[in-house]
């Protein structure tokens, strides 16, 4: 009995050193910037399509925050994303490569004063009803009034983004049990769920028309000059 005591308080242990481990690791963009081999080819190019599961432009991601971009890479690498190359791609990164990527393009293309405007164009009564559909749930409540101001850094910035990848994304959350395709997170799902195929695209075409900071940066120093 003795043993097994011993055995189960130093799996505690390390439960408790890998966590406090994973807290204390910190990002560095300059280090961030010598991982992107991976990531260039498709996101920093400006426009670059994506044909699976269907055809869309893949995300703008510089600009975005650090701690959502290392949560999306983080559910890649975990399954709770499925999307066959960016599950490869996130189980080749250790925790540090992924602090290091999201800090680098957490900061990428930053200017000062480049804020988008505070207050955005109203929506049309239609699109305005699909947001506050479920007035204590609704879209603004997390991703801010301007789409762009998330109430968590884990909440990504929506405003500016791509329309039809935002589209293909929020579909992906009704997808429960796909084996290449879905997403798993609970509040997403039940919101998602609440729209039609029609109503979601709608959505995304709205807050993807509205300013924002996120932004696909050309990576030249890699091309040949």
């Amino acid at each position: 009995m003795n043993k097994l005591l011993t055995t189960m308080f130093a799996f505690a242990v390390a439960c408790v050193t890998v966590a406090a481990q994973a807290q204390t690791i910190q990002g560095n963009a300059e280090n961030g910037s010598k991982k992107i081999a991976m990531c260039m080819g498709c996101h920093g190019i400006i426009g670059y399509q994506a044909s699976f599961p269907e055809i869309y432009k893949v995300p703008k991601i510089a600009g975005q925050s650090a701690s959502y971009i290392s949560a999306a890479l983080t559910a890649y690498k975990g399954g709770d994303r499925k999307h066959p190359t960016m599950r490869a791609i996130a189980d080749s990164l250790s925790e540090q490569d992924i602090a290091d990527l999201a800090a680098y393009y957490s900061t990428l293309g930053a200017k000062e004063g480049d804020a988008p405007p505070a207050t955005v164009k109203a929506p049309s009564e239609a699109v305005q009803a699909l947001i506050s559909r479920d007035k204590e749930n609704a879209c603004t409540k997390c991703h801010g009034a301007n789409f762009n101001t998330p109430n968590d850094g884990t909440v990504p910035k929506l405003a500016g983004q791509y329309s039809d990848y935002l589209f293909v994304a929020l579909k992906s959350y009704k997808i429960d049990k796909g084996a290449q395709i879905g997403r798993s997170n609970a509040v997403m799902s039940g919101q998602a769920k609440r729209y039609s195929n029609a109503e979601l695209k709608e959505l995304a075409s709205y807050i993807g028309s509205l300013p924002g900071e996120v932004k696909t940066v050309p990576e030249s120093r890699f091309h040949d000059k």
